[in-house]
């Protein structure tokens, strides 16, 4: 379940971007490779200079986050955690890793063990670039090391601990989320209120565009390059996963790389999953195991959530949204509102 690969091909456009509007407010951009990913960032100011500076800032921040984050990286502390799989004595590591750490183990509880970052001891096992499917035998020998509730963390020095030498967590499916999080932090703090940044798909915006709301296209599922609605944002974080990036067909049938962590297996009864929230890190998250929960199940958790929406795509193509989705502007596949029309 990497995130940095899933196909979180949410299209994002700027309506009416560039050029500069009467009280010389301007669209100014920066964009970098991170994470595995390319991180863009669009500010609207007064001052180019200036706001080229916070964005090239924002993007170092996520340069240092993932430094500091990456199970790819053999000096970050998440490695340090994996090394020591089995130990006795947990590993002491910074607020930041404790924190992305925590936030995702309580996401794993609230669906259920579909969002689980220790699935990442089972991962190595599929191949979608170069097709490799696991056989039951290596699925059933490996998934025994998989299970969030057993990763344990002292609060008291921030140390965590996996009990099983086999055991490995990666925070992909939510540290790209968490980076995202950080450059709006940034950006506010170089007294800039309205931007967007997008970190491969994972979309936070703030304030407006020179002379309009942002606006956000979700891509068709099916139809590659075309979009199924828009919706206007102007605070939040907005991330699709999506069956249509990374895969393979093989003998009539579909393999792809979101993966079911309870069975290690692709996940069904989902082909996309947009969700709207208040920071990146949830939506990230959040994203993934609605997916896997599939639609019935993904929205009775997103009704109980309070900031939360999602619109999940069946394959059947029929489109169900949570009961506050902005679903106006849509075209395309049939939207069903399944929720109570009552909002959370």
């Amino acid at each position: 379940m990497n995130k940095a690969l899933l196909s979180v091909l949410v299209l994002f456009f700027a309506a009416g971007c560039g050029g500069r509007n009467e009280d010389g407010r301007q669209l100014v951009s920066a964009q970098r490779m991170l994470m595995g990913t390319s991180f863009r960032i669009e500010v609207v100011t007064t001052d180019s200079e200036g706001g080229r500076a916070a964005a090239e800032a924002a993007l170092d921040e996520v340069a240092r986050v993932e430094e500091r984050l990456s199970e790819w990286k053999t000096t970050s502390e998440i490695s340090a955690v994996n090394r020591a799989a089995g130990e006795s004595v947990a590993v002491e590591v910074g607020e930041e890793l404790y924190e992305v750490v925590e936030r995702a183990l309580q996401i794993s509880e609230m669906t259920d063990g579909a969002f689980d970052i220790t699935y990442a001891a089972c991962g190595h096992l599929w191949s979608f670039r170069e097709p490799r499917i696991p056989t039951d035998a290596q699925l059933a020998a490996c998934l025994p090391s998989v299970g969030s509730e057993r990763v344990e963390l002292t609060a008291a020095n921030r140390a965590i601990r996996l009990p099983d030498p086999a055991m490995k967590i990666g925070i992909s499916g939510i540290g790209k989320g968490y980076g995202v999080d950080r450059a709006a932090a940034v950006l506010e703090s170089h007294g800039i209120f309205d931007y967007t940044i997008d970190g491969g798909g994972d979309l936070r915006v703030r304030g407006g565009n020179v002379d309009r709301p942002w606006q956000v296209g979700l891509a068709d599922p099916r139809r590659e390059g075309s979009l199924s609605g828009a919706i206007e944002l102007d605070r939040g974080a907005i991330v699709t996963s999506g069956d249509y990036h990374l895969f393979f067909e093989r003998d009539g049938t579909r393999y792809h790389h979101i993966l079911d962590p309870r069975t290690g297996r692709p996940a069904p009864d989902s082909i996309a999953v947009t969700v709207i929230a208040r920071n990146a890190m949830d939506a990230d998250a959040l994203a993934t195991g609605l997916f896997v929960l599939g639609p019935l199940q993904a929205l009775e958790r997103v009704e109980a959530l309070a900031g939360v929406e999602a619109l999940i795509t069946d394959p059947e193509g029929v489109r169900h949204a949570s009961s506050g989705f902005p679903i106006s502007g849509h075209s395309g596949s049939t939207i069903r509102v399944d929720a109570a029309s009552h909002g959370k």
